[in-house]
């Protein structure tokens, strides 16, 4: 029993260096293995080279009400966006939109050797894409843009790829609704320019009897349709053979509906300048581009390669095979002393 209490004793209060030293072939033979196999793994493994995009989102979303609008006030537009933009920036570069347009025109499934007829080959991919293309925003609100690949070329051309298809994607998103808001204000419009057109013909037929109106004054800001009302000439008849009662009766049938189309296509035409406004800022809207992002750094091939680190791998495999050498034989010993015990 004392020798077992003196053998445990021992044990405790054996030195690190005397413990690694008694060990000391065993454990060389494991560090030497284990560096020897994780050299020849970090050989097989191939070669990536990494090419990065920082870029900065715009703040600008609407062309007409940065740059054309009186109402609003306007958007610089050469401000860098905020942390608001850089995570809606982020979204879109992770959309299935952006990331299919750029495996289509890499043919990546095939770059990355994946069988396009097996079970999991979009998961396969999914994942292949992910670990070689990152997005990460910066501390400065911008958004960096990291893509690796076995070609120095390639993810040069990836990643310039990404952030030019950025602006179409995003605007892809939003025209759908600039579309739709264009064709309610064009309806609009070209609704209004027919009802004009309409109240035109018919004060021209009335014209045409010898029935005019006089001249309107025309509205300020402030005035209601009764001011209009009051500053309308009275409707005169030309002199055109007629009898007086001729005269008198166009005068009472035509005279109130010529007042009325006059005060009517006066209202219609204020109307349509702000409706033609709004038209015009939603087919700028719809139909022209601005670009949504400012690049502050393209990509370009890198000379050197960015992965494997291949004594980084080594270190780590040896250090990991010696850890785990030295916890096994710690393990086994104490599972001797406790049989003895």
């Amino acid at each position: 029993m004392k020798e077992n209490n003196k053998t445990t004793d021992d044990f405790n209060s054996l030195n690190v260096l005397f413990f690694i030293y008694k060990w000391r072939k065993q454990l060389i033979i494991v560090g030497l293995s284990a560096a020897i196999i994780s050299a020849i793994v970090a050989l097989l493994i191939q070669d990536k080279y990494k090419s990065t995009v920082v870029l900065f989102p715009a703040t600008t979303n609407s062309i007409s009400k940065s740059l054309l609008n009186d109402n609003y006030v306007k958007e610089d537009v050469l401000q860098f966006g905020e942390e608001e933009q850089a995570e809606q920036m982020l979204q879109i570069l992770n959309s299935d939109a952006l990331r299919g347009r750029i495996i289509e025109k890499y043919h990546l499934m095939q770059h990355y050797k994946i069988d396009p007829t097996d079970k999991y080959s979009r998961t396969k991919l999914s994942d292949e894409f992910e670990s070689n293309v990152s997005f990460k925003r910066t501390e400065f609100m911008s958004v960096k843009i990291d893509v690796m690949d076995w070609n120095a070329d390639t993810a040069a051309l990836i990643a310039n790829d990404i952030a030019a298809l950025y602006d179409s994607t995003k605007l892809n998103i939003q025209r759908s609704r600039s579309v739709a808001a264009l064709k309610i204000v064009e309806g609009e419009y070209f609704a209004r320019l027919k009802e004009i057109k309409e109240i035109t013909d018919s004060i021209t037929k009335i014209n045409e009897m010898g029935l005019f109106g006089g001249e309107s004054g025309g509205l300020s800001d402030g005035d209601s349709q009764d001011d209009f009302q009051g500053k309308q000439r009275p409707v005169r008849i030309a002199n055109g053979g007629k009898s007086s009662n001729e005269k008198l009766r166009i005068m009472a049938k035509y005279g109130s509906t010529l007042v009325e189309l006059q005060n009517e296509i006066k209202l219609f035409q204020k109307q349509l300048i702000i409706i033609k406004t709004k038209y015009e800022q939603a087919k700028v809207d719809a139909e022209q581009i601005l670009p949504q992002k400012f690049i502050v750094s393209m990509a370009y091939p890198a000379e050197k390669k960015s992965y494997p680190v291949r004594w980084l791998i080594v270190a780590i495999s040896t250090m990991s095979s010696l850890l785990l050498a030295i916890i096994s034989i710690l393990l086994i010993e104490n599972i001797k002393q406790f049989k003895t015990e």
